[in-house]
Formats: C-alpha cells, structure tokens, sequence
C-alpha cells in the first residue's frame, strides 16, 4: 500500500523517514517517561496511604457520631439525675422542718424520698452502663487517631519523594519534548499530519522500522511479495503496513537508526 510521499525529496542528510522515526523514538520516549512518573512506587503508595487514611476518617466520623449518642444520653441522665437530687433535697428540707406535721404526712414524704434514692441508684446505673458501652468506642477513636497521625507522616514523606521524582521526571521530559519540536519542525507537512493522525489511533504509534521482514508496530510479518516490492518502490514513497496501517520505514531509508 503506497500514497505519494512530500513532492521534493529530501537529501538523504536530511531524510523525512528517518526524522519521522527520529520524531517517533522521541514519542516513545516521552509516553515512556509520563507511565513512569504516573506509575512511581512511591506514588502508589501515597495513593495506598491516602485512601486508608481516608478510610480511617470515615470510621472516625461514625465514631464521633457514637460518642455525640452517648453524650447526648450521658446528659439526659445527668439533667434526670440533677432533678431527683433538688426534689430530694426539698423533701428532706420539709422533713426537718415539719416536727407538728402529721405522721401520715411524714411517711409520705419518707417514702417518697426512699423512692427517689431507688432512682438516683437507677440513673447512676444507667450512667455506668453508657459509659461501659462508650468506653470502648473512645479506645478505638484514640487509636483511629493515633494511625491517621503515622499516616499523616508517611504521607508527607513520601510526598516529598514524589515530588522529587516528578521534578526529575519533569526535566527529562521538558528536554525530550524540546527535542521532539525541533525534530517534528523538520518533518513535511502531510507527512506530520498522517503521523499525528495514526498515532492518536494507534497506541502511540503511527511509524515503525521493517525489521527482518516484520512490521515494528504490530510485530507482523510481511509477505515476501510485499517486502519485494517496497524494495523497488522510489526513496518518497510512504509506505504502510497491510496489517495495522502505520507508516513503515525501509531500512536503507532509516537513517541508521
């Protein structure tokens, strides 16, 4: 499969295939660089950290709400607990002071305090019940607490040796891209334009060497028919691959690369 190629063939110094697989080495090369940065150990394992520490908040938000219930028991008890005391209290003030008061009018007061000393020993019951059952509870935020703090330090450790790996990673890439401009401004413009367009469709790559009867790109094998006759095809000549349409670079035009 062939198509016209730019119409003014350039000097083998300045070969168009072999600047076309100059600019697709650089491609490889950045697309390379991006997987490692985005695929650092470190990164991973930030992004490990970082989700069981998220993890860990939301477990300590529905602890925080748990222990909100317990207070909120904790201080009905307490305000129940405050009521009976001051009504005790005023019983026992109206017994000391109610020598000429009738008996019967005594022991009403008598059993009333009785039954109110019954429920301040319920309440404290209660109250000890609810602390029993928050106890528990506030052990596990302590440590949920203590985990998010050694996560919060390994995270910023790690932080910085990401950062550090994407600033070196960073300045690889801003040389291979000002490679890749200054190769790419050498190449034709329809030729650039067919690259560009196959290598968005093509995993990145949109040109490939002929080796030993192979397609670089799709690792096919090309008919010995085939490979003859791009053998004798003009030094412009494009040529593509019958399997997977990338451009194919003849050996004797890549340039030694």
């Amino acid at each position: 499969m062939t198509d016209a190629a730019p119409p003014e063939p350039a000097a083998a110094a300045d070969n168009p295939f072999a600047v076309l697989l100059a600019v697709q080495d650089l491609d490889t090369s950045i697309a390379q660089h991006e997987h490692r940065k985005a695929a650092l150990a470190e990164r991973r394992e930030l992004e490990a950290l970082q989700a069981r520490a998220a993890a860990i908040r939301r477990r300590v938000a529905e602890l925080d709400g748990q222990r909100s219930e317990f207070g909120t028991r904790l201080s009905h008890l307490e305000e129940q607990t405050a009521a009976v005391v001051a009504r005790r209290k005023a019983l026992e003030d109206r017994l000391y002071g109610a020598r000429g008061a009738a008996g019967r009018d005594l022991r009403a007061i008598e059993s009333e305090v009785a039954q109110l000393v019954g429920r301040l020993h319920q309440l404290e019951d209660e109250e000890l019940v609810v602390m029993e059952e928050q106890e528990p509870v506030d052990q596990e935020a302590e440590r949920c607490a203590a985990e998010l703090a050694e996560l919060a330090e390994q995270s910023k450790q790690l932080a910085e040796r990401v950062a550090e790996a994407d600033v070196a990673i960073d300045a690889e890439l801003s040389v291979l891209a000002g490679s890749r401009a200054t190769e790419a401004a050498r190449l034709p413009e329809a030729l650039a334009s067919r690259y560009e367009t196959l290598r968005s469709r093509l995993a990145g790559i949109g040109a490939a060497r002929i080796v030993d009867g192979r397609c670089g790109g799709c690792h096919l094998s090309l008919p010995s028919v085939e490979l003859d006759r791009i053998k004798h095809l003009a030094p412009d000549a494009v040529v593509t691959c019958d399997q997977c349409g990338r451009i194919l670079v003849r050996p004797s035009l890549a340039g030694g690369r």
